[in-house]
């Protein structure tokens, strides 16, 4: 799977790390719906790290189509509400 991070750039992940990737976004989601905004902001940043630590990063040049992704590290509640479907950042 392929995933980008706006405004930094993508990373190849194995599909077993869906499930841990899912959970944060669950979390994220949850934080959302409440307006826990410390919440929030701790929870992308651990599932922004997730990606970044659990994946391979790909060369700049890479331009491969992305199956999710992911604001970036600053964005906002507001900004991140308008990306959200109705299962969160990652569809399932």
């Amino acid at each position: 799977m392929i995933v980008r991070i706006m405004g930094e750039g993508q990373w190849k992940l194995a599909d077993s790390h869906f499930v841990e990737l899912n959970r944060l976004d669950d979390e994220l989601l949850e934080e959302m719906e409440s307006g826990d905004e410390e919440g929030f902001r701790r929870t992308l940043g651990a599932l922004l790290d997730a990606v970044r630590l659990l994946g391979e990063p790909l060369p700049d040049e890479a331009l491969e189509p992305s199956e999710l992704i992911l604001p970036a590290p600053d964005a906002g509640l507001d900004e991140v509400r308008e990306m959200l479907s109705d299962d969160g950042l990652i569809p399932g």
